[in-house]
């Protein structure tokens, strides 16, 4: 069954009854001009085993101690965002396989060259991506990406990730004057920002079902951040939120402002199409494959990694 991603953005009480989220809002259970009965019709209840993504998004959201504990057990990710609501924290469960350390131990004794190589198809996969992107959104020629593609090294030696990643900004929005890919830039960077960031809870969480740790990356090394290994394997699935939020862009809707339905559509990342070796899945089902797949290279189960691929 597919996970539930559940976005609160009003004052809420969340709690736990009979492994049930509660929903009550204290708005309308203070409100004396509703009948009583409105009133308890307005209280609602989900299933914890079918939540795979909450995020909190109102500084009047109170979460027990109990419920937050259900959500970890079931490997729910639990994403708060800052007053300006964009993503700041991601809470995920410390243990979320049976067989955990053995599966510590096979990736941390990954060696090197094995790393490089898993960094090589990761980026291959990425570059294709992306040139499927601007294959549909776009009219240019995109020949020069699909050599890069071809053309990755192990450990991408000659970083053509980077100068993929420059050819592709400059023509995927080259209609927005002034648009440079980044974090702090001018939109479509916020809706691109709010994307990725439920991209990378959706990818952290199945790293821990998967019994890995998403620290500890094949690339990415930042001493100061917590999910190296989930930013290395994103990356292929970083186009699809970029097609989502070109969409958005073409819609001729504003979107200088992050509002609640622009919210609600990028929130609809962990359910888009992805196909894996022929065979089309939600994403969050695609990453899990991906995943698991992942902890199979490390083990010396497989030798390469169950990547989408985006159809045109």
């Amino acid at each position: 069954m597919m996970k539930q991603t559940l976005y609160f953005g009003n004052p809420a009480y969340l709690s736990l009854r009979d492994n049930q989220l509660v929903i009550r809002l204290p708005e309308i259970e203070k409100s004396d001009d509703l009948p009583m009965h409105f009133k308890e019709k307005a209280q609602a209840t989900r299933p914890v085993e079918d939540i795979g993504v909450v995020v909190i998004d109102h500084r009047q959201i109170t979460l027990t101690s109990a419920l937050m504990e259900a959500l970890l057990a079931n490997n729910c990710a639990l994403i708060t965002c800052d007053r300006a609501g964009l993503p700041v924290g991601l809470m995920l469960p410390l243990s979320g396989n049976a067989t955990q350390s053995e599966r510590f131990r096979a990736q941390i004794d990954a060696s090197l060259p094995l790393k490089k190589q898993l960094w090589q198809q990761t980026v291959k996969a990425k570059i294709a991506n992306q040139a499927a992107v601007l294959r549909e959104c776009t009219e240019e020629n995109v020949r020069c990406m699909n050599v890069w593609a071809a053309d990755v090294k192990s450990g991408d030696a000659d970083n053509l990730e980077a100068r993929a990643a420059a050819f592709y900004w400059k023509t995927l929005f080259a209609g927005i004057s002034g648009f440079t890919r980044h974090r702090a830039g001018i939109p479509p960077n916020n809706l691109l920002n709010y994307g990725y960031a439920v991209l990378r809870a959706v990818v952290a969480r199945s790293l821990v079902a998967s019994g890995l740790l998403p620290t500890l990356g094949i690339h990415h090394h930042n001493r100061y951040n917590a999910y190296c290994l989930a930013d290395d394997i994103m990356e292929p699935y970083r186009p699809y939120v970029d097609r989502l939020v070109v969409g958005i862009v073409r819609s001729g809707r504003p979107y200088a402002e992050l509002t609640k339905q622009l919210k609600a559509e990028l929130l609809t990342v962990p359910v888009l199409d992805v196909e894996i070796d022929g065979k089309r899945s939600p994403l969050m089902a695609g990453v899990a494959r991906t995943t698991a797949s992942l902890y199979k290279c490390f083990s010396g189960e497989l030798r390469k990694i169950s990547y989408p691929a985006l159809s045109v």
